[in-house]
């Protein structure tokens, strides 16, 4: 059985753990989900850190939904530079799934952003953890979340 933690956050303006769960469930059925759900973006390294060591996790989607001021990009770097410590600390991958609100043309563009990056990067996950071939594949393809593709050189 393979165990997928799934960390949200309250801040964010829209749910981007169920899209993803339920991509996952398409390509995969033999997993569990363990969520959390913690205040914000800052929170989202030691949540994913302790899915990993409590919940024995095999892998964590971390998803966030930084601001656009400039205090928000400062904390979403920070929340980022802690995930890949938490990373390194357990060697298992967490996947950063962060959405800045200033990616938006308007609610509406920012909603699918959301959706699109969520979804992709749970084909990602299912690659990572049981398609390593296709994975390996798609390497050096230009390959995005959430937008268009940029394609290779």
């Amino acid at each position: 059985m393979t165990k997928i933690g799934i960390c949200s956050t309250t801040f964010a303006m829209y749910d981007m753990a169920t899209p993803a769960i339920n991509k996952i469930k398409q390509h995969q059925g033999n997993i569990t989900f363990i969520e959390t759900v913690v205040p914000g973006i800052k929170d989202l390294p030691v949540a994913s850190k302790k899915l990993i060591e409590e919940e024995k996790c095999d892998l964590v989607m971390a998803f966030g939904m930084p601001g656009k001021e400039k205090q928000d990009k400062i904390c979403a770097h920070e929340a980022s530079t802690g995930i890949i410590q938490a990373q390194l600390m357990t060697n298992t991958h967490i996947i950063e799934v962060f959405v800045h609100e200033d990616e938006g043309k308007d609610d509406k563009d920012l909603k699918q952003l959301a959706y699109n990056r969520a979804t992709q990067h749970a084909e990602n996950v299912v690659k990572m953890l049981f398609k390593p071939k296709l994975m390996k594949k798609e390497a050096g393809t230009g390959i995005r979340e959430g937008r268009e593709n940029r394609g290779p050189l």
